[in-house]
């Protein structure tokens, strides 16, 4: 039996995870993300997959996020039938992820279309929410760190991964006529000591080795997150203005209210109204309490009523007249709104109204990928295009590096570590070509593994004949 591997995404870029395993006659994709970020990454998205849906037989999620899942209504609205493998707490979430991902695709549709900012005559969204559901009835949840048959050849093990909640990295069992051999996808690997989240795990051995590298060529200083997060707040507040966050409504969004409320109650800030614009963020803190064995929160955290999901100055708005009303506020306030790489979303609207404002502050706590406006607006571009406008960019920049819900090259080290044998393959996945370099190259001086930074739509064969 043979058993190779294509890339469909996720190769010299941090979107649109998508690994296809050939494994003899069966073929399984790991992970099936949405291209973001650079506008010929995203046209992707439109393109047909190079590979039959139908010939698919299954698939796995290591985690939510929609450059890990935000494919999955296309590829079955394109007949694929199969069973779709995650955690419970990744079942859940994808509920809320794709509805939100639909939602967000038919809005833009309809307003470029309102505002003729589009090329088509008839601008469509990638997919419906009617697609989206369609992808619900076909999860199948799996345990953590409890051995799960796909098929005969193939055996599922998540291990816990950290990063978001019900992240987890799949170790794959494959059984041929003469030999056994294993693979391992990292998934997303999230940090250590986190707050929220435990550490993330490997198993002990893989023959072939796929792992992240979103930050693969960073450091992150020892930095003071509580107090460079503070001083961040207080120079907002003093400027007499509002502080607005973008933040993944999944993770992120739950970790900055977590340090906002602490440093409240050290009155390291003041106690000014915080307000999170995300239904998305409000549908996913629920799940925490959800499901206890994906964090290190106790119920106590979760149920009491001054904790940092619910205390006296946050607000949830839920209704889009409430987050219209927010364009009201003038000063001293933080606006926590989705998306986190500002592609779409209610934070959008934030932006069309205080980008202008020298008063206000834009914070960044996460990830932006390269070509999104994110980015544009961190590398300092002065005009940025929202709704087909350009607006132009007066507000006060900041950035938070200590919330990121990656790893960075010395904490992927550590849990690559965990790995004692040799690989026989390392493919160095999910990151931009400089970080994928740099921790290819400790990889290879330090342990003296064989990494491999794989193109898109490139083939290996893994094992021949096994």
């Amino acid at each position: 039996m043979d058993v190779s591997v294509r890339f469909l995404g996720g190769a010299s870029s941090v979107t649109g995870s998508k690994y296809v395993l050939d494994i003899g006659d069966k073929r399984v994709m790991v992970d099936c993300g949405l291209f973001q970020g650079l506008k010929e990454l995203r046209l992707r998205n439109w393109d047909d997959l190079p590979i039959p849906p139908d010939s698919i037989d299954a698939v796995i999620l290591t985690h939510a996020h929609i450059d890990h899942s935000g494919y999955l209504p296309r590829l079955v609205k394109q007949g694929f039938a199969g069973p779709i493998y995650c955690t419970a707490p990744t079942a859940d979430l994808i509920q809320i992820l794709l509805k939100d991902s639909a939602k967000l695709q038919e809005e833009e549709a309809n307003f470029a279309a309102k505002k003729g900012y589009s090329k088509h005559e008839k601008p469509l969204p990638l997919y419906t929410s009617e697609d989206a559901e369609q992808v619900f009835p076909m999860i199948q949840t799996v345990p953590l760190n409890e051995p799960t048959v796909i098929f005969d050849q193939l055996q599922l093990q998540f291990c816990y991964a950290g990063h978001i909640l019900g992240a987890a990295s799949a170790y794959l069992t494959v059984t041929g006529d003469k030999q056994t051999k294993t693979l391992l996808f990292s998934g997303d690997i999230g940090r250590y000591e986190h707050p929220i989240f435990y550490d993330p795990l490997a198993p002990p051995q893989a023959d072939v080795l796929f792992v992240e590298s979103t930050y693969g060529n960073r450091q992150n200083p020892d930095e003071d997150v509580e107090g460079d997060f503070a001083a961040i707040v207080n120079e907002a507040m003093d400027k007499r203005g509002v502080l607005l966050i973008p933040a993944f409504a999944v993770g992120r969004t739950q970790g900055i209210l977590y340090y906002l409320k602490k440093l409240q109650d050290h009155k390291r800030i003041p106690a000014v109204d915080i307000y999170v614009d995300s239904p998305m963020a409000i549908d996913t803190t629920r799940l925490y309490m959800r499901h206890p064995k994906y964090h290190r929160l106790t119920q106590e955290d979760l149920e009491t009523e001054d904790t940092f999901l619910h205390f006296k100055n946050l607000h949830y708005c839920l209704s889009q007249e409430k987050s219209k009303s927010l364009n009201e506020l003038k000063q001293n306030a933080i606006i926590i709104s989705a998306s986190g790489m500002l592609a779409g979303g209610r934070i959008l609207h934030h932006l069309y109204h205080r980008l202008q404002r020298p008063q206000d502050t834009l914070m960044f706590a996460g990830y932006q990928a390269e070509g999104t406006r994110g980015r544009h607006i961190l590398e300092g571009r002065e005009n940025v295009r929202i709704f087909g406008i350009e607006i132009e960019v007066k507000c006060r920049r900041a950035v938070l590096d200590g919330l990121s819900a990656h790893g960075d090259q010395a904490e992927l080290l550590r849990w690559t570590s965990q790995i004692k044998n040799n690989p026989k393959h390392t493919f160095i996945i999910h990151g931009e070509r400089l970080p994928a370099e740099a921790l290819a190259n400790e990889l290879k001086e330090t342990r003296g593994w064989n990494c491999i930074i794989p193109e898109y739509l490139e083939n290996f064969k893994l094992f021949e004949g096994i």
